[in-house]
């Protein structure tokens, strides 16, 4: 794909700031050897958002400390010095850095006829390869900004000695630093662990790490969206299934997953045999396809399952309810020939859009990419040109535009990412979709059918998720709404909240009817003024509160305003449900 004008006056941008960035890194750098100069320096990349520098220190830094590093920088930048490239010997390279272990640490695992490259600026100088910028006085010395300070390991190795890592964000301006701030800030409201326990949805126990306890409301949410998804995926012709959550050593073999995942596998033992909670659900789905002889006519076969998976991840590495050890995937798997793979992909990517679009994620604002095949892979080269191009052309005729990333598929084959971007701006990988010639072949699960030459034939499988993870989804759906979710998701719909206790009956009463209706419906009969309970259902980010009174009960009505605080005409309840019941079906955030 070309690449165009705008595209790459993007990539030049990046590139700059990327250089300063790298740049500032060592103005930190200088900065903390003139405060502490019996400090170690080690290693100081940019990375997204801004850039970090690991230090050994006489003493441990405190938030406080961060201000001065700052001030010095900055000091140093009004020098204007240039950021000068030289290039020695490994051997000079070893002398200007001979007080400086970790410099020689790196300098040793380098080839000996290796030439290395120093840049030198201001008062410093670093082993380092670039790029950078030509001089200081390209940096605003207003753009950046120290963060927090972090413990790192050496090399990333717990058996190596802790240091000290200095975050920093870095922008080409002090208004982007500001716009990045602000977004900081708006995302730190939106953080779903807070908003979990604020809204009453979940809690995590530190003592259980990576499982959910999901609450009353919750829990209802979860139930709206699997039930949404589950009958979206029966529409579309898949069949539900649920698949053993344990199963024996030797499936796991047998289908590749032993020998790839065997460390990521909770295991158990019973009767003097290995079993394993499933960290996905393929092979089980394969496993029911093999029952009975299956034919040519079965095909499509869609086999959907609410897959409840299990994997052993780093404790370090989880993260709310985005990533957790216990998971349950609306996963699925499609069983189809050759021939079928490209109207499969195409009715996928259809249904696909179908759900993110009524869960408030446009079209827009999805990005596919296409990954291809790797260098190492299995199949023939034109097995992997056929499956591409299908791909491809499947992605194009449902409407989607996708980007594609060489060597980034699978080993058995290519694959689609569908990534959604939030109300923030921010990427989440969600849906997938990966082509597998290679665990229903002879060589692991033997899946088979009878064609129409009543000769076996070994089915292509098609894995694919549309949200992927459950609790991550909503994790992603509790940010892009901050909380405020649209009416057809919110725990509870309506709060009914009588004016006083004289009408607390007639509360019951609209509270009960509209529960019949199947609206999740609560009445807030506390003994605080009615002021208050509308404010705690507005913190609740209750979608609707229905005031009733005297006038309300004479005339059957309820007195209706929203969560911002606008208030809507008087409505019959008969009414009032006809209405709720459109914004339920409009899927209406008010």
């Amino acid at each position: 794909m070309a690449v165009t004008a705008v595209a790459q006056a993007r990539l030049k941008e990046d590139e700059l700031l990327y250089k300063k960035r790298h740049s500032l890194a060592h103005v930190m750098a200088e900065a903390v050897l003139e405060l502490l100069p019996e400090a170690q320096i080690a290693i100081g990349p940019p990375v997204d958002n801004g850039f970090y520098y690991d230090f050994e220190l006489p003493r441990s830094l405190k938030e406080e400390d961060l201000a001065g590093i700052e001030t010095k920088m900055r000091e140093i930048l009004s020098s204007k010095a240039t950021f000068d490239k030289e290039v020695v010997s490994k051997k000079a390279a070893a002398e200007v850095f001979r007080n400086q272990k970790y410099k020689i640490a790196i300098l040793n695992d380098l080839p000996e006829n290796e030439e290395i490259s120093l840049y030198r600026s201001h008062h410093f100088v670093d082993l380092c390869r670039g790029p950078h910028v030509e001089s200081m006085a390209q940096l605003d010395p207003h753009c950046f900004h120290l963060t927090r300070i972090a413990g790192a390991y050496w090399k990333a190795d717990e058996r190596n000695p802790q240091l000290q890592r200095v975050y920093a964000l870095a922008f080409h301006d002090k208004t982007g630093l500001d716009e990045h701030l602000a977004f900081l800030e708006e995302a730190e409201k939106r953080d779903h662990r807070r908003l979990g326990t604020e809204l009453d949805l979940f809690h995590l126990d530190p003592e259980n790490p990576g499982q959910i306890f999901w609450h009353p409301h919750g829990w209802s949410l979860w139930r709206v969206i699997e039930d949404y998804v589950r009958i979206k995926v029966r529409h579309a012709g898949y069949q539900e299934v649920k698949t053993p959550f344990i199963m024996p050593q030797s499936l796991w073999e047998r289908s590749g997953h032993w020998a790839k995942y065997r460390e990521a596998m909770f295991v158990t033992e019973s009767e003097k045999r290995l079993f394993a909670l499933k960290p996905m659900n393929c092979p089980g789905h394969v496993e029911i396809f093999k029952q009975g002889l299956r034919s040519y006519r079965e095909l499509p076969l869609r086999l959907a399952e609410f897959g409840s998976c299990t994997r052993n991840e780093a404790t370090g590495a989880l993260h709310g309810i985005m990533r957790i050890r216990g998971f349950v995937q609306d996963d699925a798997h499609i069983f189809c020939t050759e021939d079928q793979i490209e109207a499969e992909v195409k009715d996928f990517c259809d249904l696909l859009s179908e759900v993110y679009q009524d869960f408030g994620f446009a079209k827009h604002t999805i990005v596919v990419k296409l990954s291809l095949r790797p260098e190492m892979r299995l199949g023939d080269d034109a097995t992997w040109d056929r499956a591409e191009a299908a791909l491809g052309r499947a992605c194009n005729a449902a409407g989607f535009e996708f980007a594609e990333m060489p060597g980034e598929g699978a080993f058995y084959g290519p694959k689609l990412e569908f990534t959604l971007i939030d109300a923030l701006g921010r990427s989440w990988q969600c849906g997938t979709l990966q082509l597998d010639y290679q665990l229903p072949s002879a060589d692991r699960l033997n899946a088979t059918y009878i064609g129409e030459d009543g000769a076996k034939h070994h089915p292509v499988i098609l894995h694919r998720a549309i949200l992927g993870s459950l609790e991550r989804f909503i994790g992603i759906l509790i940010e892009n709404y901050g909380g405020a979710f649209p009416v057809w998701l919110s725990p509870v719909q309506a709060m009914v909240i009588p004016v006083s206790g004289k009408f607390t009956a007639y509360a019951e009463k609209v509270r009960d009817q509209l529960n019949a209706r199947g609206f999740r419906t609560q009445a807030d009969m506390s003994d605080q003024k009615m002021g208050a309970r509308i404010r705690d259902a507005q913190m609740r980010k209750i979608p609707y509160m229905l005031v009733v009174g005297g006038n309300e009960e004479t005339d059957g009505t309820v007195s209706v305003r929203d969560r911002t605080g606008a208030q809507h005409p008087v409505m019959k309840l008969e009414e009032f449900q006809s209405w709720m019941a459109e914004r339920v079906n409009t899927k209406a955030v008010v």
